[in-house]
Protein backbone atom coordinates (compact mmCIF):
# COMPACT_ATOMS: atom_id res chain seq x y z
CA UNK A 1 0.00 0.00 0.00
CA UNK A 2 0.80 3.78 -0.92
CA UNK A 3 0.39 6.62 1.76
CA UNK A 4 -0.17 10.15 0.08
CA UNK A 5 -0.22 13.57 2.21
CA UNK A 6 -2.22 15.41 -0.18
CA UNK A 7 -3.76 18.98 -0.45
CA UNK A 8 -7.08 16.98 -0.09
CA UNK A 9 -6.04 15.39 2.76
CA UNK A 10 -4.43 11.58 3.44
CA UNK A 11 -5.10 9.32 0.44
CA UNK A 12 -4.22 5.50 0.68
CA UNK A 13 -4.00 3.74 -2.46
CA UNK A 14 -4.51 -0.52 -2.32
CA UNK A 15 -4.98 -2.24 -5.41
CA UNK A 16 -4.79 0.42 -7.86
CA UNK A 17 -7.88 2.29 -5.80
CA UNK A 18 -7.53 5.56 -4.05
CA UNK A 19 -9.42 5.76 -0.41
CA UNK A 20 -9.10 9.33 1.37
CA UNK A 21 -9.33 8.26 5.08
CA UNK A 22 -10.50 10.06 7.74
CA UNK A 23 -7.80 10.90 9.73
CA UNK A 24 -6.25 14.64 9.59
CA UNK A 25 -3.22 14.23 11.72
CA UNK A 26 -0.44 12.90 9.84
CA UNK A 27 1.99 12.31 12.66
CA UNK A 28 -0.18 10.27 14.02
CA UNK A 29 -1.31 8.65 11.53
CA UNK A 30 1.94 7.23 10.26
CA UNK A 31 3.58 6.47 13.60
CA UNK A 32 1.85 2.98 14.10
CA UNK A 33 4.26 -0.53 14.39
CA UNK A 34 1.41 -1.90 12.57
CA UNK A 35 0.93 0.40 10.02
CA UNK A 36 0.00 -1.93 7.14
CA UNK A 37 -2.46 -3.86 9.17
CA UNK A 38 -3.96 -1.27 10.37
CA UNK A 39 -4.67 0.19 6.59
CA UNK A 40 -5.79 -3.08 5.66
CA UNK A 41 -8.43 -2.63 8.30
CA UNK A 42 -9.45 0.87 7.29
CA UNK A 43 -9.88 0.97 3.62
CA UNK A 44 -12.33 -1.60 4.56
CA UNK A 45 -15.01 0.70 5.58
CA UNK A 46 -13.90 3.47 3.06
CA UNK A 47 -15.55 4.60 -0.17
CA UNK A 48 -13.27 4.69 -3.29
CA UNK A 49 -11.72 8.60 -4.35
CA UNK A 50 -11.90 9.85 -7.59
CA UNK A 51 -8.13 10.88 -6.64
CA UNK A 52 -6.21 12.42 -10.23
CA UNK A 53 -2.39 12.64 -8.28
CA UNK A 54 -2.86 16.05 -7.81
CA UNK A 55 -2.01 18.47 -5.25
CA UNK A 56 0.77 15.74 -3.69
CA UNK A 57 3.26 17.20 -0.80
CA UNK A 58 6.21 15.72 0.82
CA UNK A 59 4.97 13.01 2.76
CA UNK A 60 6.18 14.88 6.23
CA UNK A 61 5.00 16.85 9.02
CA UNK A 62 6.77 16.98 12.22
CA UNK A 63 9.64 14.08 11.26
CA UNK A 64 13.33 14.94 10.92
CA UNK A 65 15.32 13.62 7.97
CA UNK A 66 18.65 11.59 9.03
CA UNK A 67 21.06 10.59 6.46
CA UNK A 68 23.93 7.65 6.10
CA UNK A 69 26.80 8.69 4.49
CA UNK A 70 29.44 5.74 2.85
CA UNK A 71 27.23 2.83 2.38
CA UNK A 72 27.95 1.71 -0.85
CA UNK A 73 31.41 1.27 -2.42
CA UNK A 74 30.60 3.66 -5.06
CA UNK A 75 30.12 6.19 -2.59
CA UNK A 76 33.28 5.47 -0.91
CA UNK A 77 35.35 5.48 -3.76
CA UNK A 78 33.71 9.22 -4.86
CA UNK A 79 34.28 10.61 -1.31
CA UNK A 80 37.48 9.24 -1.21
CA UNK A 81 38.17 10.99 -4.91
CA UNK A 82 36.64 14.51 -3.90
CA UNK A 83 38.42 14.39 -0.47
CA UNK A 84 41.83 13.24 -1.29
CA UNK A 85 43.68 17.33 -1.72
CA UNK A 86 42.28 17.91 1.68
CA UNK A 87 43.53 14.62 3.14
CA UNK A 88 40.67 13.30 4.48
CA UNK A 89 40.64 10.49 2.16
CA UNK A 90 41.38 8.06 4.87
CA UNK A 91 37.95 8.90 7.02
CA UNK A 92 35.75 7.50 4.11
CA UNK A 93 37.87 4.71 3.58
CA UNK A 94 37.80 3.58 7.52
CA UNK A 95 33.71 4.58 8.37
CA UNK A 96 32.94 2.40 5.70
CA UNK A 97 34.90 -0.90 7.20
CA UNK A 98 33.65 0.73 10.56
CA UNK A 99 31.85 -0.98 12.86
CA UNK A 100 29.74 2.02 13.30
CA UNK A 101 27.62 4.14 10.59
CA UNK A 102 28.40 7.97 9.42
CA UNK A 103 24.88 9.42 10.44
CA UNK A 104 23.94 13.31 9.51
CA UNK A 105 21.21 15.23 10.46
CA UNK A 106 19.73 16.23 6.71
CA UNK A 107 16.85 18.53 6.95
CA UNK A 108 13.68 19.28 9.19
CA UNK A 109 10.52 19.40 7.45
CA UNK A 110 10.46 23.06 6.41
CA UNK A 111 13.60 22.63 4.73
CA UNK A 112 12.08 19.77 2.69
CA UNK A 113 10.50 19.43 -0.75
CA UNK A 114 8.16 17.05 -2.06
CA UNK A 115 8.11 15.69 -5.81
CA UNK A 116 6.98 18.42 -8.80
CA UNK A 117 8.90 21.23 -6.07
CA UNK A 118 12.46 22.90 -6.98
CA UNK A 119 15.68 21.73 -4.89
CA UNK A 120 18.41 24.24 -4.56
CA UNK A 121 22.16 24.31 -5.07
CA UNK A 122 24.06 26.31 -3.02
CA UNK A 123 25.83 29.57 -4.28
CA UNK A 124 28.94 29.10 -2.64
CA UNK A 125 29.24 25.44 -4.59
CA UNK A 126 30.04 24.86 -7.95
CA UNK A 127 30.45 21.40 -7.93
CA UNK A 128 27.04 20.23 -7.20
CA UNK A 129 24.50 16.32 -7.03
CA UNK A 130 21.82 14.89 -6.43
CA UNK A 131 22.00 11.67 -4.64
CA UNK A 132 19.19 8.85 -5.43
CA UNK A 133 18.56 7.44 -2.32
CA UNK A 134 15.75 4.74 -0.84
CA UNK A 135 14.45 6.29 2.18
CA UNK A 136 13.35 4.77 5.39
CA UNK A 137 10.42 5.71 7.70
CA UNK A 138 10.86 4.40 11.56
CA UNK A 139 8.16 4.92 14.10
CA UNK A 140 8.74 6.56 17.55
CA UNK A 141 9.71 3.09 18.78
CA UNK A 142 12.19 2.45 16.20
CA UNK A 143 10.42 0.36 13.61
CA UNK A 144 10.86 0.12 10.19
CA UNK A 145 7.39 0.47 8.64
CA UNK A 146 7.47 2.13 5.42
CA UNK A 147 9.82 3.61 2.73
CA UNK A 148 10.21 6.06 0.11
CA UNK A 149 12.38 7.83 -2.67
CA UNK A 150 15.01 10.42 -1.61
CA UNK A 151 17.23 13.08 -3.14
CA UNK A 152 19.97 13.99 -0.58
CA UNK A 153 21.35 17.16 -2.68
CA UNK A 154 25.07 17.60 -2.05
CA UNK A 155 27.91 19.81 -2.63
CA UNK A 156 30.78 17.86 -3.14
CA UNK A 157 33.60 20.49 -3.54
CA UNK A 158 32.45 21.89 -0.22
CA UNK A 159 32.94 18.33 1.04
CA UNK A 160 35.62 17.68 -0.02
CA UNK A 161 37.43 20.57 0.86
CA UNK A 162 37.42 19.49 4.55
CA UNK A 163 35.01 16.61 6.22
CA UNK A 164 34.04 19.32 9.04
CA UNK A 165 32.59 20.94 6.21
CA UNK A 166 29.94 18.17 5.84
CA UNK A 167 26.55 20.23 7.45
CA UNK A 168 27.32 23.30 4.90
CA UNK A 169 27.27 20.95 1.86
CA UNK A 170 24.32 18.49 3.30
CA UNK A 171 22.18 20.97 5.12
CA UNK A 172 20.36 23.81 3.76
CA UNK A 173 17.06 25.22 2.31
CA UNK A 174 15.07 22.58 -0.23
CA UNK A 175 18.35 20.28 0.23
CA UNK A 176 16.44 17.34 0.51
CA UNK A 177 13.57 15.88 -1.47
CA UNK A 178 11.57 12.86 -0.75
CA UNK A 179 8.13 11.95 -1.69
CA UNK A 180 6.22 10.74 -3.98
CA UNK A 181 4.43 8.14 -1.03
CA UNK A 182 5.17 7.00 1.75
CA UNK A 183 5.04 3.26 0.49
CA UNK A 184 3.71 0.76 3.51
CA UNK A 185 4.41 -2.86 2.39
CA UNK A 186 3.65 -6.38 4.14
CA UNK A 187 6.95 -7.21 5.52
CA UNK A 188 10.16 -5.52 4.52
CA UNK A 189 11.27 -4.40 0.92
CA UNK A 190 12.29 -6.56 -1.51
CA UNK A 191 16.47 -6.77 -1.58
CA UNK A 192 16.27 -6.18 -5.02
CA UNK A 193 14.43 -3.62 -5.71
CA UNK A 194 16.42 -1.32 -7.98
CA UNK A 195 17.06 2.48 -7.56
CA UNK A 196 17.42 4.92 -10.87
CA UNK A 197 17.92 8.06 -11.56
CA UNK A 198 18.20 10.03 -14.80
CA UNK A 199 18.98 13.68 -15.40
CA UNK A 200 17.47 16.18 -17.99
CA UNK A 201 19.11 19.53 -19.07
CA UNK A 202 16.72 21.36 -21.77
CA UNK A 203 14.71 18.39 -22.12
CA UNK A 204 17.67 16.31 -23.03
CA UNK A 205 19.49 13.38 -20.94
CA UNK A 206 22.81 14.05 -19.36
CA UNK A 207 22.86 11.52 -16.72
CA UNK A 208 21.45 7.96 -15.75
CA UNK A 209 22.14 5.45 -13.77
CA UNK A 210 20.62 2.38 -11.29
CA UNK A 211 21.51 0.22 -8.57
CA UNK A 212 20.07 -2.39 -6.43
CA UNK A 213 19.38 -1.56 -2.87
CA UNK A 214 21.46 -5.49 -2.27
CA UNK A 215 24.74 -3.28 -2.85
CA UNK A 216 23.95 -1.13 0.72
CA UNK A 217 26.75 -2.86 2.98
CA UNK A 218 24.57 -1.98 6.19
CA UNK A 219 21.43 -3.71 7.06
CA UNK A 220 18.33 -1.26 7.66
CA UNK A 221 17.87 -2.27 10.81
CA UNK A 222 21.50 -1.80 11.85
CA UNK A 223 21.67 1.91 10.70
CA UNK A 224 18.06 2.46 12.52
CA UNK A 225 19.03 1.16 15.61
CA UNK A 226 22.16 3.31 15.65
CA UNK A 227 20.21 6.68 15.17
CA UNK A 228 17.77 5.61 17.91
CA UNK A 229 20.42 4.85 20.59
CA UNK A 230 20.44 8.00 22.17
CA UNK A 231 17.83 10.02 20.82
CA UNK A 232 13.78 9.90 20.34
CA UNK A 233 11.57 10.60 17.99
CA UNK A 234 8.13 11.41 18.93
CA UNK A 235 6.70 11.13 15.32
CA UNK A 236 8.85 8.82 14.16
CA UNK A 237 11.87 9.90 11.69
CA UNK A 238 13.08 9.50 8.02
CA UNK A 239 16.16 7.94 7.08
CA UNK A 240 18.13 7.94 3.73
CA UNK A 241 20.26 5.03 3.39
CA UNK A 242 23.04 6.26 1.67
CA UNK A 243 24.05 6.39 -2.26
CA UNK A 244 25.43 4.15 -4.45
CA UNK A 245 25.21 6.12 -8.64
CA UNK A 246 27.46 9.27 -8.30
CA UNK A 247 27.83 11.58 -11.60
CA UNK A 248 31.23 11.31 -12.90
CA UNK A 249 33.60 13.97 -11.61
CA UNK A 250 33.19 16.26 -14.69
CA UNK A 251 29.54 16.51 -13.85
CA UNK A 252 27.64 19.24 -11.57
CA UNK A 253 23.99 20.27 -11.64
CA UNK A 254 22.86 23.56 -13.57
CA UNK A 255 19.80 25.52 -12.94
CA UNK A 256 16.73 24.14 -15.05
CA UNK A 257 17.73 20.57 -14.79
CA UNK A 258 15.19 18.19 -13.97
CA UNK A 259 16.51 15.37 -11.50
CA UNK A 260 13.87 11.94 -11.95
CA UNK A 261 14.20 9.15 -8.71
CA UNK A 262 12.75 6.26 -9.30
CA UNK A 263 12.61 3.36 -6.51
CA UNK A 264 10.61 -0.02 -8.10
CA UNK A 265 7.23 -0.27 -5.97
CA UNK A 266 7.69 3.42 -4.77
CA UNK A 267 7.29 5.77 -7.41
CA UNK A 268 9.43 8.79 -8.86
CA UNK A 269 10.56 11.44 -6.94
CA UNK A 270 11.20 14.55 -9.47
CA UNK A 271 12.58 17.87 -9.10
CA UNK A 272 13.42 20.53 -11.17
CA UNK A 273 16.57 22.61 -9.40
CA UNK A 274 16.28 26.27 -9.01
Amino acid sequence: MKIYRTTQGIIIEANDKFYLSNAKNWDSFVNRDNLFDELSTEIQELNEFPWDSTGILAPIAQQEIWASGVTYMRSREARMDESKESGGADFYAKVYEAERPELFFKSSAARCVGTGEKVRIRKDSKWNVPEPELTLFSTSNGKIVGYTVGNDMSSRDIEGENPLYLPQAKSYDKAAAIGPCLYVPNGVIDADTQISIEILRDGKGVFEGDISINRIKRGFDELVGYLFREMSFPNGAYLMTGTGIVPDNDFTLLSGDVVNITIEGIGTLSNEVE
